[in-house]
């Protein structure tokens, strides 16, 4: 979602320090995965977060990620075990970027999407007031390293005055990289569009490698609401089966809803609803202690005739981590199983979960923030929890090596993850510590809570007995 305004401003450096447990609390319950490693890939002053990550295909030793502070890029050319900060990847003629994501498509190449605006408008009724915006795109050839110098616009309102100008928000990109699909190496992007009356989901495709994008098609059936909360489209998020079929999912109001495309794009049916699920928006007496913010919004993934989508709501009291699975390419739909390991209304949350479907061997993965082993629901780590047999069950391992404490801290509105061929690669922010800020020279008294950016690795590849 949108930047800044939503950030808190007025919190000390006081604040900024991880719980004095060290070690992971739910450590002691759950396992680390298999080469399990964590990274820290941003500096505090940045404060990363809302990031994106992907793996090449083609060399499985790239690995690119991407974090809003405001649109930066880091690549590996190790297979996530070290990174380096690319140049080039932020615009310097908007005043703010971000809301990123970033793909590879079939040949290798690396694409970074992000929002750009110099203002907003009225306080989450972003259409209202607001300036010039857009959606734009920018290409890597060499695994993240160096970016195109001009990034090609997706839509964009170049003046703030233009007549019919709305605000785009939320933009997500993905590729069709399989070679058995008819539209393989096709680029696409879906985003919110925030009007005075309502708000739309919006999709446009690129079938010549990025450099040029079809004008937005609406692809919701239903119009939600004007404003930036319980009630309007939200959440965009979509995946390519290897037929090529392009299945897209976002929030309406207390539901979840899908499209899907069988022709690249050109064309969607109608949205329809999936899962009755509760507000997607956590804020007010539902917000998560520590935390700014948080949402529930949907991911979906797909492995032959198995789709899936994973949430976040709060039908049980505290907020819990949900799948659902279809074996009918999305027909129908199982009942949705908790993917947390903790108890039944235990009174702690997990949330910011983020699903990847292994394209190669089909196991389904879930990451997100987790509060399970603390009774008072604020010590915070990552859990990365893992299916092997289509979604029916989950193993759940201790995705990061500490907890820590959100002291109202912004980590954005998602985190991501992915996974090719038993490799899992999950990217996420957590609050800094006074160790970190301490090598930037920044003023206690003057500075904002601080996050960083992590990288977690885990190997499952199967092993010869």
């Amino acid at each position: 979602m949108v930047l800044s305004p939503r950030v808190p401003h007025s919190l000390a450096l006081g604040a900024l320090f991880f719980s004095a447990a060290t070690v992971l609390a739910q450590g002691a319950a759950l396992p680390r995965p298999p080469g399990g490693r964590v990274v820290t890939v941003s500096t505090p002053e940045l404060r990363g977060n809302e990031p994106g990550i992907a793996v090449n295909p083609n060399n499985l030793a790239q690995v690119v990620g991407v974090y809003q502070g405001p649109a930066r890029a880091v690549y590996s050319t190790d297979s996530g075990r070290t990174f380096t900060t690319a140049e080039g990847t932020i615009p310097r003629d908007w005043r703010s970027a971000g809301d990123v994501s970033v793909t590879f498509d079939d040949k290798g190449a690396a694409y970074l999407s992000y929002l750009v605006f110099d203002k907003l408008g009225s306080t989450s009724y972003w259409r209202k007031g607001a300036g010039r915006n857009g959606i734009y795109v920018r290409r890597s050839p060499d695994g993240g390293k160096t970016w195109d110098a001009e990034a090609v616009p997706v839509r964009a309102w170049y003046k703030g005055d233009e007549p019919g100008m709305q605000y785009e928000d939320m933009p997500r990109i993905f590729a069709d990289n399989s070679s058995k699909s008819a539209h393989a190496g096709s680029l696409y992007v879906g985003w919110i569009e925030w009007q005075l009356d309502k708000s739309i989901m919006l999709f446009a495709r690129s079938t010549d490698r990025g450099k040029t994008w079809s004008a937005p098609i609406r692809v919701s059936t239903q119009a939600g609401f004007p404003r930036d909360d319980n009630g309007d489209v939200v959440g965009f998020h979509g995946v390519v089966a290897a037929d090529g079929t392009i299945y897209a999912v976002w929030n309406w109001g207390l539901t979840i809803v899908m499209a899907t495309s069988r022709d690249g794009g050109k064309t969607f049916t109608p949205s329809r609803v999936v899962q009755n699920v509760g507000p997607p928006y956590f804020g007010g007496t539902g917000a998560v202690p520590g935390l700014g913010r948080v949402f529930g919004f949907p991911q979906v993934g797909v492995y032959g005739n198995n789709v899936y989508l994973a949430w976040t709501d709060f039908r049980n009291g505290d907020i819990d981590v949900f799948l659902a699975s279809s074996r009918d390419k999305g027909r129908t739909w199982s009942a949705p199983i908790r993917v947390t390991s903790d108890s039944l209304h235990s009174g702690r949350d997990q949330f910011f979960q983020f699903l990847a479907v292994d394209p190669v061997n089909g196991d389904v993965y879930v990451q997100f923030y987790d509060r399970g082993a603390d009774p008072n629901n604020r010590l915070t780590g990552l859990t990365l929890a893992r299916s092997t047999d289509a979604g029916r069950s989950f193993t759940n391992y201790a995705w990061s090596d500490s907890t820590f404490e959100g002291h109202n801290a912004f980590l954005g509105d998602y985190t991501w993850l992915t996974a090719y061929d038993g490799r899992v690669y999950g990217i996420w922010a957590e609050p800094a510590t006074v160790a970190m800020l301490s090598t930037t020279g920044a003023s206690p008294a003057a500075t904002r809570v601080g996050t960083v950016v992590r990288i977690g690795t885990a190997d499952f590849r199967r092993k010869a007995p």
